[in-house]
């Protein structure tokens, strides 16, 4: 682990090499979930198989039972005769005479050999057949395992690349002064590859777990807007040579609702405003006057980091100063 204090003092990061960072993340925690969605249909395919084979298997064994019961009776009337030549009515085959009356006899004991003969080789074929089924099984088995581990290696190093991925980018706003575990939140509040979890908290009732602080003190959104906005930041203090100035930005619910009886017609229903979602900041330092460098400025490179001016902040109400993070434009760049 970095110390905070070297870190901060190390060369701060490029502009855009957050959302980079941001996006190598994001990209590995997907190949995590797909991988893992593959790896269970496998596990699916697999047990299917197994019951499948498992029934023939079953099958094939009630065959050879039924065809055991016919060959014992079988096999215990030919032996018995030849162990005793005059017991079941066989004596003909040893009788006096012309002969024909031990012909008989001698073809009836030949269709008996030929039936057992059978009778035999279709048990023999049928446990072929069960013993080619096993090895089927066993080989189908082996291969499965195999490529379940094979799977499961895949997605423990894509989970290490993204951890890794995650450490670098949490070390980089570190570096910006950005107190990632503000209030023991925890580091995990500035990780993109939750932002699924912190959309499904109500609008304005977000966790801190689940708000990534600001370069700019006090100030949290989500932490995919977070981050391109730390981002955005950096190239905006390249230009002008300062941060930029933020008057607001997530904002709870509580706080949605003082400000919507305290200016109404210029804030949203509360629990419906994108502040509520972490993805929305109000900006001063010249952006909130229309038609300013810093005004201009955003509308030239915002959208180079995920964030818009929306279209009814420029007439219904006019808003210049409040501009969102859009995350599908985020996911793209």
């Amino acid at each position: 682990m970095v110390p905070v204090a070297s870190v901060r003092a190390a060369a701060a990061p490029k502009p855009g090499s957050l959302t980079a960072l941001r996006k190598q993340a994001q990209e590995a925690y997907k190949a995590i979930a797909d991988a893992t969605k593959t790896l269970d249909a496998q596990q699916k395919q697999f047990n299917q198989t197994n019951k499948q084979l498992a029934a023939k298997l079953k099958e094939l064994d009630k065959a050879n039972k039924r065809l055991e019961q016919i060959r014992q009776p079988l096999s215990g009337l030919i032996e018995s005769v030849y162990q005793d030549p005059s017991a079941s009515g066989m004596g003909p085959l040893f009788a006096k005479g012309d002969g024909t009356t031990t012909l008989r006899a001698m073809s009836d004991v030949d269709h008996l050999a030929v039936g057992r003969n059978t009778v035999l080789d279709d048990a023999a074929r049928l446990l072929k057949d069960k013993q080619k089924l096993a090895a089927e099984a066993q080989d189908l088995r082996s291969a499965n395992l195999l490529e379940e581990a094979q799977m499961s290696h895949q997605v423990d190093t894509l989970r290490a690349k993204s951890s890794d991925v995650v450490k670098t980018l949490t070390q980089s706003l570190t570096k910006l002064g950005v107190d990632v575990d503000q209030g023991n939140r925890g580091t995990q509040a500035c990780d993109p590859t939750r932002v699924s979890a912190a959309a499904q908290f109500p609008n304005g009732l977000l966790p801190k777990t689940s708000l990534c602080p600001l370069p700019q003190k006090g100030r949290e959104l989500r932490a995919d807007a977070a981050i391109a906005f730390a981002d955005m930041n950096l190239a905006y203090s390249k230009n002008f040579g300062k941060q930029m100035c933020v008057a607001d930005s997530y904002r709870s619910l509580a706080s949605q609702q003082a400000i919507y009886y305290q200016r109404p017609g210029f804030a949203a229903t509360p629990g419906r405003s994108n502040h509520g979602l972490g993805l929305a900041v109000d900006l001063c330092g010249g952006v909130q006057n229309s038609g300013s460098v810093q005004f201009n400025w955003m509308e030239a490179n915002s959208k180079r980091y995920g964030f818009i001016h929306p279209a009814w902040a420029y007439s219904n109400p006019f808003e210049p100063w409040h501009w969102e993070y859009d995350p599908k434009l985020g996911a793209s760049l």
